[in-house]
């Protein structure tokens, strides 16, 4: 019996042809996911990255509450345009403490990958305001009550707690001094030593031009300027094929 005859024989039989289908499948999982198993980590750790600081994950949580995440990816893909763009590519370390993820394939705003330094307070502060009034063709709608909503610091040793329990390496000292490293962050008269002692390069002072109040924007606008900041990318060489 030749090879197509015996090709013929699986095609036409739907029985056969599924167990097969099965069984390869089978093989080819085993082979992709048993190697898994014997990984202590599948990401390869990059030097500057650190968990959020309370009042970046504080951030972070508006900016999920709101959708951001809709409209605005987080993830820069290793082609030039993207590099030319926004910066250099995506590395899956940057988002090792990301639960969820803010990757993203729908832009339509910018990648914020890499938004962390390139603006002023003032100039988020705005543009979360009004956002024409910054970028004129723009189609996001205003945050301005961000600016007047009081900023939540209830159960922040319970949520920096809950990210331990899924591997997000906050140290019990992180937790215990939770609620203190949050306002001293947006404290432009706090001694932020303790707080860059645990969260290295987190920026520091008022964020929403209200240094006596405590707002959603104060945190909003510490977790965009934290995004792409904490990696020294200096020390990394480009692949020739995207340059």
């Amino acid at each position: 019996m030749s090879f197509l005859d015996r090709h013929s024989r699986i095609e036409t039989n739907a029985t056969l042809l599924l167990v097969l289908s099965l069984v390869v499948v089978a093989i080819g999982g085993i082979v992709e996911i048993a190697p898994l198993f014997y990984l202590k980590n599948t990401i390869e750790k990059v030097e500057g990255m650190r968990p959020y600081s309370p009042l970046e994950l504080k951030g972070r949580e508006i900016y999920q509450r709101e959708g951001c995440y809709v409209c605005h990816s987080q993830m820069i893909r290793p082609f030039r345009d993207e590099v030319e763009r926004y910066g250099h590519y995506s590395l899956a370390a940057e988002s090792m403490y990301d639960h969820p993820f803010q990757w993203g394939s729908k832009r339509t705003g910018p990648d914020l990958a890499r938004i962390g330094d390139r603006y002023s307070n003032d100039w988020h502060v705005q543009h979360l305001i009004e956002p024409r009034s910054m970028v004129p063709e723009s189609i996001m709608p205003s945050y301005s009550f961000l600016l007047e909503s009081k900023l939540d610091t209830g159960y922040l040793e319970q949520h920096l707690q809950a990210n331990q329990m899924v591997g997000v390496p906050y140290t019990e000292e992180m937790v215990e001094s939770a609620t203190a490293d949050l306002l001293a962050q947006a404290d432009p008269e706090a001694d932020w030593d303790g707080l860059l002692a645990r969260y290295p390069k987190a920026k520091v002072g008022d964020f929403d031009g209200q240094p006596d109040r405590l707002t959603e924007m104060d945190a909003l606008i510490a977790y965009l300027q934290m995004l792409g900041t904490l990696v020294d990318f200096s020390v990394y060489e480009a692949d020739a094929n995207f340059r």
